[in-house]
C-alpha cells in the first residue's frame, strides 16, 4: 500500500515539473532577407555547378568581323542605289512626256501653217515656247538626278567588291546582281527618252523646210507682183 501510494506521488511531482517547462518551443525561423545558414553557400556551389555558355572564337574573329562589316556597307549602298534610281526613271519619265508635248505641238503647227493668221502664229509659238522650256527644265533635273545616280552606282560597285575580297560572298552576288537589274532599268527608261529626242529633231526639221517652202512661195508671190510695175518701168 504505502508503494502504490508513493508512485502515485512521484508521477505526480513529475507531471508538476513538466507543466512549468511549457510546451516545447517552436524552431526559429531566420529573418526575412536573410538567408538561412548553408543556404547562399549551397546556392553558390549550386550557380558554380550550371555551365555557362561560352561564344565561339571564330564569331569575334577578324575575318568575321569584316565580312560583317562589308555586308552591313553592301544593303546600304543597294538602299541608296535603289533610291537613286526611282528618283533617276521618275525624272526620265517626265521628261520624256515633255519631249512628246513638244512634237505633237510642232506637229500640230505644221499641219495649221499657212491656215492660220498671225496672231494665231503667235499664239502657237508662245504655247510652244512654254512647253519647250519646260521640257529644258526636266532635262536640267534628269542631268543632275544622273550625276547622283552614278555615285551611288559607283559606291555599290566598291561595296561589292570589298564584299567579294572579305569572304561575304551572298553579300557580293546579291549586290552585283541588284546592280545589274537597276542598270537594265534605267538603260529601258533612257532609250524612250533617246527616242523622244529623235522624234523631235525631225518634227523640227520638216518644220524648219516647211518654213522655208512658204518663205520661198511668198517670195515668189511678191515677185510676181512686183513684175508689173517693172515692165512699167
Amino acid at each position: 500500500m504505502a508503494a502504490a501510494m508513493g508512485a502515485r506521488w512521484g508521477r505526480r511531482c513529475w507531471a508538476l515539473l513538466r507543466g512549468r517547462a511549457g510546451p516545447p518551443r517552436a524552431r526559429a525561423r531566420p529573418p526575412r532577407g536573410r538567408a538561412a545558414p548553408g543556404l547562399g553557400l549551397g546556392l553558390g556551389l549550386g550557380l558554380c555547378a550550371v555551365p555557362v555558355g561560352q561564344r565561339d572564337p571564330a564569331a569575334l574573329s577578324s575575318e568575321a568581323l569584316v565580312r560583317r562589316a562589308a555586308s552591313a556597307v553592301t544593303d546600304s549602298t543597294a538602299t541608296l542605289l535603289s533610291q537613286a534610281t526611282h528618283a533617276l526613271i521618275e525624272a526620265l519619265t517626265d521628261y520624256t512626256k515633255a519631249v512628246h508635248v513638244v512634237v505633237s505641238l510642232y506637229q500640230r503647227y505644221a499641219t495649221l501653217l499657212g491656215k492660220m493668221s498671225s496672231q494665231e502664229v503667235d499664239g502657237v509659238w508662245q504655247v510652244i515656247i512654254g512647253a519647250r522650256a519646260e521640257m529644258t527644265t526636266k532635262q536640267q533635273e534628269c542631268l543632275k538626278l544622273e550625276g547622283f545616280w552614278m555615285t551611288a552606282l559607283q559606291l555599290s560597285e566598291r561595296a561589292a567588291e570589298a564584299a567579294y575580297q572579305s569572304g561575304a560572298d551572298l553579300a557580293s552576288v546579291t549586290a552585283y546582281n541588284h546592280i545589274q537589274l537597276v542598270k537594265t532599268h534605267v538603260q529601258e527608261v533612257r532609250q524612250l527618252s533617246q527616242k523622244a529626242e529623235t522624234k523631235l529633231a525631225e518634227v523640227q526639221t520638216e518644220e524648219l523646210i516647211k518654213m522655208k517652202g512658204e518663205e520661198g512661195s511668198q517670195l515668189s508671190e511678191s515677185s510676181r507682183d512686183d513684175e508689173p510695175y517693172l515692165r512699167e518701168d
